[in-house]
């Protein structure tokens, strides 16, 4: 099946997908609370008639369409985030404080339509293609409890795809990279213990505060002295909190963050200093740090060759040679890696910049916008990455 024809049946069903699409973002919900979501996912596929297993990592789906030892897997995330949406479109968020702002509403129902077109050619399937709706892709490590819950087995996946609707690309554009695409990343948590006071009394406290904004300063010279300038990390101190008066010094500050690299080792070393120049910068000041990386560090997602040129053959017959192009790595983490961490996969950025609609607003920003006509764009390749695989695989 060619892929014109593919996307003529995805832009048919384009109504269907939108109007999923809309209701998962009017009904964002945090990771792991997926109840609403994982609910619709299941109530589609019933309605398919694709079988499914529930439950899985707490609310995470597993559907498969065809069946023999041959299998590809496509993947979906369904997490929001704890953002107050700011968009103006018609069917914003119904939740406060809660958001779609990196597009898994997008993915979902993009997953839901390839799943519906390959369906309809299940007969002529030469193997089994697994469908993943993940939880808890934002920070709560999803990806990998899924595959520690065994969706990569029985039978095992020999391919896996997953994409990522892109503002850094134009509509219509996709991208990325052989190789590291994107970073490893952690959290990043620092408690300054002083000695609180009266703030006009400086002598007699030992200001927490002063010794957590020489951290924050000094931990900017890791990126830009210790560190090969044709490397990439990133330290970025985003939180810092500490007292409650104009007039008091606070027995403590609190610094959070996030830690990047394109490498589990350089991570692993960027905390080992972080470690060292908070704590001594600390003890300089007679206070004490207590550095911690909490919640769950992720591996870099590296991409197979084979399986992005195969996804570019298809970008290219799908939307045309311009619309197709190598990215740079990106800095930004992402759990589909503990999948290629088992298995060769690709993941795609598919762009949906188009600012005569607005779209031109990043991820993670509280006036994120969809140009929803992607949409079936989306579809279609995830059915071209699954049908030709399986040709070639045969």
């Amino acid at each position: 099946m060619n892929m014109d024809a593919i996307l003529a049946e995805a832009r048919g069903i384009q109504p269907w997908i939108v109007d999923i699409r809309r209701t998962l973002h009017r009904h964002p919900e945090l990771q792991y609370e997926e109840v609403v979501t994982s609910k619709l996912v299941q109530d589609v596929l019933g309605e398919l008639g694709i079988p499914f297993e529930a439950g899985i990592a707490e609310t995470g789906v597993l559907a498969s369409i065809g069946e023999g030892d041959l299998c590809v897997a496509l993947r979906a995330d369904m997490d929001a985030l704890p953002i107050h949406e700011e968009a103006e479109v018609d069917f914003r968020s119904e939740v406060d404080g809660k958001m779609h702002a990196c597009g898994h509403d997008c993915h979902t129902a993009m997953l839901l339509g390839a799943a519906k077109l390959l369906k309809q050619h299940e007969t002529n399937l030469p193997g089994t293609i697994k469908l993943l709706f993940q939880p808890a892709e934002e920070g709560g490590a999803g990806g990998k409890r899924m595959r520690e819950a065994g969706v990569l087995a029985n039978p095992d996946v020999q391919r896996i795809f997953g994409l990522h609707v892109w503002p850094l690309a134009d509509s219509g554009h996709i991208t990325s990279r052989t190789g590291t695409f994107l970073a490893a990343s952690s959290t990043l948590q620092i408690t300054v213990h002083g000695v609180g006071g009266h703030a006009a009394m400086p002598h007699l406290a030992i200001d927490p505060v002063v010794a957590a904004a020489k951290i924050v300063t000094e931990l900017q010279t890791v990126i830009s002295r210790e560190l090969d300038p044709l490397d990439a990390g990133v330290i970025s101190v985003t939180m810092l909190r500490g007292g409650d008066a104009h007039n008091v010094i606070p027995s403590e500050t609190t610094l959070g963050g996030t830690v990047r690299a394109l490498t589990v080792e350089r991570l692993l070393m960027l905390h080992d200093r972080i470690r060292e120049i908070a704590q001594l910068t600390a003890q300089a000041h007679r206070c004490e740090a207590e550095v911690t990386f909490p919640g769950n560090a992720y591996p870099p997602t590296v991409n197979d060759a084979e399986c992005w040129q195969l996804a570019q053959r298809i970008g290219r017959e799908l939307l045309g040679d311009a619309q197709v192009s190598e990215s740079p790595p990106i800095m930004g983490g992402e759990d589909f890696a503990f999948y290629t961490e088992e298995v060769p996969g690709c993941f795609v950025g598919l762009g949906m910049r188009n600012p005569a609609i607005g779209t031109e607003y990043a991820v993670h920003h509280p006036k994120f916008k969809m140009d929803e006509d992607t949409l079936p764009i989306g579809t279609a390749l995830h059915v071209g990455f699954a049908l030709r695989s399986l040709e070639e695989l045969a």
